[in-house]
């Protein structure tokens, strides 16, 4: 995963912020990601357990030794400590759901995601550094 991720931040980078929506309600909070056919994303790497729904489409996740594909209507819990690279197999919307009180996506993200300073990506999805491939991804 290290190797993959190392790779991709050479490239130019999908605008994953115009494609995130994010949702709270009583102590949860839902991180909704729209990506065209072909986006390979790598996630960060989780301190809590969550559930991971792919909501439209289809995707192949990998978690370092085996990929495996996801359709619409489709839920895996996301153990904590794990890492997978994930590849729209056509265009998709994910969801990942949390327990957390906080509202804040910077506070948010420092308690639900393991820091990693070689990450492209900050809180919202705000790509930090390098080149946009595309401006936006398809909506729903």
């Amino acid at each position: 995963m290290t190797a993959l991720q190392a790779s991709m931040s050479q490239m130019e980078q999908v605008d994953l912020e115009a494609g995130t929506e994010h949702h709270f309600a009583d102590g949860m909070y839902a991180r909704v990601l729209r990506r065209a056919k072909g986006t390979l994303i790598i996630g960060k790497v989780h301190k809590r357990e969550h559930f991971y729904i792919v909501t439209k489409g289809s995707v192949r996740v990998s978690d370092g030794e085996t990929w495996r594909d996801y359709t619409a209507g489709d839920v895996m819990v996301s153990k904590p400590g794990t890492q997978r690279a994930v590849l729209a197999l056509e265009d998709s919307v994910c969801m990942t759901v949390h327990r957390t009180k906080k509202r804040n996506l910077e506070k948010l993200e420092r308690e639900l995601v393991e820091q990693d300073e070689s990450s492209m990506f900050g809180p919202g999805n705000k790509l930090i550094d390098g080149k946009l491939r595309c401006p936006s991804l398809p909506q729903q």
